[in-house]
């Protein structure tokens, strides 16, 4: 059933018996209206066809919106250990929070990213509405999903996608990003990630130096918060290390966090690792960029 999204609709969500369901917005399809999410968001998906954010309302509300991405090497979404758990503890902080679940490059390496800028679009247009501050709008994500937040803080201004309606011609800048265990480079000697061997079967330089997010850093990119473990077996920590000096040469505010241990895919935070530490550190960064 399709619920048009209106005030009446936001005090019903707010209730008891609404607040509790999960609900979504199709990206590509009436995105004024919120419909039942077609995925299991406790589990890793891989099928995905209609490609959707799904909405959680804080009760007590920040005005801070959050698109949130998970990983799978662009090969499937851990929505149940990586974006699920972080949009539910996102939005007891007050946020709003929008869990993405974007497209996979099985045929077209370009479908995350007009995903993810159609997301940041249809979020802008709703602000007002969702009762939050359309120049706080944030991206966050793990691992591929940090790919993909990394290109959108700095890619905004590429065009992924054609224009299909009014709101495509707003902006697509986040306005601060976080990287979680992020993959940023599609460039030798770092183009051995799962990521990239999804999004590139077959070698394309072009695409891999515009997917490369260390390149496109200017002084116009956002406020970023990026957080790594030394021990990462799947994105070398020299991703995050890279992203750092980009943004230091570009005099961009950012922060980055290394851990001594935690590895890959901690997700919330791993039990007795310096993992556990990033959401408080997030929590102290965001209300002062």
């Amino acid at each position: 059933m399709l619920l048009k999204i209106g005030f009446t609709l936001i005090l019903m969500y707010l209730s008891s018996s609404i607040y509790a369901q999960n609900l979504a917005i199709n990206l590509w399809q009436n995105p004024t209206q919120l419909v039942n999410v077609q995925y299991n968001i406790n589990q890793k998906v891989n099928d995905i066809s209609q490609p959707q954010m799904v909405v959680y309302l804080p009760k007590k509300n920040n005005h801070h919106a959050i698109l949130v991405m998970s990983g799978g090497g662009y090969a499937h979404e851990e929505l149940g250990k990586e974006g699920t758990p972080t949009s539910q503890w996102l939005q007891q902080q007050g946020f709003t929070v929008f869990e993405l679940i974007y497209r996979l490059p099985k045929n077209n390496p370009l479908l995350p990213f007009a995903d993810g800028q159609r997301a940041i679009r249809i979020m802008r247009s709703q602000a007002k509405i969702f009762d939050y501050d359309p120049q706080k709008i944030g991206v966050l994500g793990f691992s591929a999903g940090g790919h993909l937040a990394s290109i959108l803080a700095t890619q905004f201004n590429s065009v992924f996608y054609k224009s299909q309606e009014p709101l495509d011609t707003l902006s697509a800048k986040p306005n601060f990003a976080v990287l979680v265990y992020p993959v940023i480079s599609m460039l030798p000697p770092l183009n051995h990630t799962h990521a990239f061997k999804s999004l590139f079967p077959k070698p394309n330089a072009t695409l891999q130096t515009l997917l490369s997010a260390q390149d496109a850093v200017t002084p116009q990119t956002p406020p970023m918060l990026i957080f790594h473990a030394k021990n990462d077996p799947i994105s070398p920590v020299q991703n995050s290390l890279l992203m750092q000096q980009a943004l230091a040469q570009a005099h961009v505010t950012h922060q980055v966090y290394i851990f001594d241990n935690g590895g890959h895919g901690w997700g919330i935070g791993k039990p007795n690792t310096q993992t556990m530490q990033w959401r408080s550190l997030f929590l102290q960064w965001v209300y002062h960029n």
